[in-house]
Parts: structure tokens; sequence; C-alpha cells
């Protein structure tokens, strides 16, 4: 077996660990707001997410992934293919050690900018300052601030909203019903554009701007329909309170979670396996493009890790954003998946580098603050801040270290 062989397939328990550490880690916030508000159990999360994420990494994931994640470094000026090879699997374990790392420490880090500080680690490493595209880096800084601020006062508007239109009415359970409707149909409308423009599977069917809005509307129309009947059979009578109100909310955070679950494991698969495709590349041609046809094991080898992440150890993060931030009822578990996914949605289309773990720690704090500052801990947001901003060069530190150990291996 050739050198290139043997770190390819090497490079797929690489991708594996990756995979599993995304799993538990960051694609547990899928889950998290709907178990802090009690819609459905731990058990049920895992097993919803991990089918979920599953069914978005082999279906719907991107049979043709970028090598090198994000543009962070130039390939182009790192010529020696062994030295590509030997860097791409040094970013793969440093990032998914670090994933690894947090989760078992239970706080929320994100995977993306892992594998982002992992390979800038190498890339500087190897070819110095000047490889690293670093108008990208600072995006990516840039978005340690943004993605959690506007999910935050999302989360704040449309939790505030709801409580100003439905519990501070005399008739909560006419109210919810109303709004309960109206905010499913948006719900749907969000979904249908996020699959349309978010998804790999949406983006291959190219369809028209005109015709992805005539959709887009006839299934918030009939999700107001459905909704509205729905709900005329399924709330209790008026009596029932702010209770009645919470299960009108249950079902539709649900879904929500759900449709977060799925669109994770088609986007966030390309994180683990987006180094191994250079490496398969690499051992190919010898040489590596900026783009690579992904065989579909790979994604099956990616959707398994992220299930068996998720039924492991996914427990860990969901109880963190899920509980110990703020409590969440099912209103506003609602709104933190309302904000979290529009702030996701927003920033990807008008280019902007985004976490969805930030994205979920943000909302779950504006949420938390509709209530007032002494409805969040702080203590638990700070540590997560913390190993925010440690990630990029944590995984930048670990897969230097790991780099120069199996240079020195195979040298």
């Amino acid at each position: 077996m050739d050198f290139y062989d043997l770190f390819f397939y090497l490079s797929m328990g690489g991708g594996l660990l990756m995979a599993f550490a995304l799993g538990a880690n960051d694609v547990a916030n899928s889950m998290a707001s709907a178990v802090g508000a009690r819609a459905i159990t731990v058990r049920q999360a895992v097993l919803i997410a991990a089918l979920l994420n599953f069914v978005g990494a082999v279906l719907l994931g991107s049979q043709v992934t970028a090598t090198i994640s994000k543009g962070i470094i130039d390939p182009t000026a790192i010529t020696d293919p062994r030295v590509l090879t030997l860097g791409m699997f040094s970013s793969l374990l440093a990032a998914g050690v670090w994933v690894l790392v947090a989760t078992l420490t239970s706080l929320p880090v994100s995977s993306t900018h892992s594998i982002v500080g992992a390979i800038l680690g190498f890339g500087f490493l190897v070819g110095g300052p000047e490889v690293v595209n670093w108008l990208k880096m600072g995006g990516i800084v840039m978005s340690w601030i943004i993605s959690p601020f506007f999910a935050a006062i999302i989360g704040f508007l449309v939790f505030s909203h709801i409580r100003k239109t439905i519990f501070v009415s005399h008739d909560f359970i006419r109210q919810s019903k109303k709004w309960g409707a109206i905010w499913m149909a948006l719900t749907c409308g969000l979904i249908m554009i996020s699959f349309f423009y978010k998804t790999p599977f949406g983006e291959r069917l190219d369809l028209s701007l005109g015709a992805a809005a005539a959709v887009c509307l006839v299934v918030m129309a009939g999700a107001w329909f459905v909704t509205r009947r729905g709900l005329e059979k399924l709330v209790p009578d008026p009596a029932a309170g702010a209770e009645g109100v919470e299960q009108v909310f249950r079902k539709m955070q649900i879904f929500t979670s759900c449709y977060v679950a799925l669109s994770q494991g088609a986007n966030d698969v390309a994180n683990a396996i987006g180094p191994v495709a250079a490496v398969y590349v690499l051992a190919k041609t010898g040489m590596l493009a900026a783009k690579a046809e992904v065989p579909i094991f790979m994604l099956v080898i990616g959707g398994l890790g992220i299930a068996l992440g998720i039924g492991l150890l996914g427990h860990k993060v969901m109880a963190t954003v899920g509980e110990k931030i703020t409590t969440l009822t099912n209103t506003r578990g609602f709104a933190v998946d309302i904000g979290a996914a529009t702030t996701v949605l927003l920033a990807s289309n008008l280019g902007l580098p985004v976490s969805t773990t930030h994205a979920a720690v943000g909302a779950v704090t504006g949420v938390g603050l509709a209530r007032g500052f002494k409805a969040v801990d702080f203590g638990v947001l700070g540590r997560i801040v913390i190993y925010w901003v440690l990630t990029v060069p944590a995984a930048a530190f670990t897969s230097v270290l790991i780099y120069r150990i199996l240079d020195w291996i195979v040298s």
C-alpha cells in the first residue's frame, strides 16, 4: 500500500471521527430547544436527530464538496501533494479532537470554525502567512459577533410578539389558534426558502425565483389552512389557559426542530467529508482541485458518524443549550428555532460566514433576555463564549502538532 492509499484510508477514519464529533456537538443543537421545552424527551430527540441527519447527509448532501474549507488557504501555494495529504489528515484529526473535547465538557462549539482553524494552522506552518486568506479569516471572526447577535434579536422579537399577542390577551386559546396558524405558515415559508437555497438538493433543483416564490406561497397557504383546522380539533377548551397555548406551540416546535436536523445533515456533512475528499483527489490524481466529486459511500460514512455522535454524546450539548442558559417553554423554544433558522438563512444568502451553533445559542439568550437579565445564566454563557474564542487557535495548534509528528514519522 503506497503513501496516498494509506492516508486515504486513515482519512476515512479521521472523517468518521469528525462526523461523530460534529453529530455530538453541532447537530445536537437542532433538538436542544425541543428537549429543553419538554416537547420531546432526550431519547426521542436523539433518535429523531440521528435519523434525520443521516437522511439529510446521504440523500440531500452535496456530492460536490469544497476540498479546502471556506477557502481559508490557497492550495496552489503548496505544491507538494504529500504535504497537502498530511495537512488535510492532520486538520481532520485536530478539528475532530477539539470538537470532541468541547462535547465532553458539554459546551457547544462550531465544527465549521474548528476545521477552518485546523486548516489555517497547517497552511500557516507549511506556507507562511501569505498562504492564508486573512480577509476570509476576518469574516469568520466577525461571525462570532454577527450570528449570535442577530439570532438573539430575532428570538427576542418573536417571543415578545407571542407574549404580547397571546399571553397578554384575555382569550389565550382563541389568540393562540389565530397566531399559531400564522406562525406555522411563516415557518413553512421559511423552511421552503431554506430548502431551495440552502440545501444542496434544493440548489440542484435550480428553480427560478418566480417558481420558488409560487411554491412557497402555496405551501404557506396550505400550512395555514391545515394548522387552523387541526388546532380547532386538538386545542383544549378556553379554560386551559397558558398550558393550552404551550400545547399549540409544542407540535410546531417539533416540526421546526426536525427541519433543522434534516438541513444540518445536508449541509454540515461537508465539514467532515471535505478534507477526506481532498485526500481522495490527491490519491487519484496527485493534485488538488478546489472542489471534488464525493462518492456516495463517503456521504454514508459521514451520515453514520453524525448519527453515532448524536446517539452516544448528543445529550450533553442538548442539556447545556436547552436547559442551562435559560428556562425554555414551547413558545420560547419555537422562538429560538425561528431565530436561529432565520439568521442562518439570511446570513448564508448574504454571503456572510455563520455558525448554526452560534445562532442557536444567541437565539436562546435573546429569548431569555425577553424575560429580563435574571432569566439568563451568564456564567454558562461566558464559558461558551470562551470556547468559541479558543476554537480557531486550539484547532490550529493541534493541527500543527499532529502534522509535525506525522511528518517526522513518514520522513
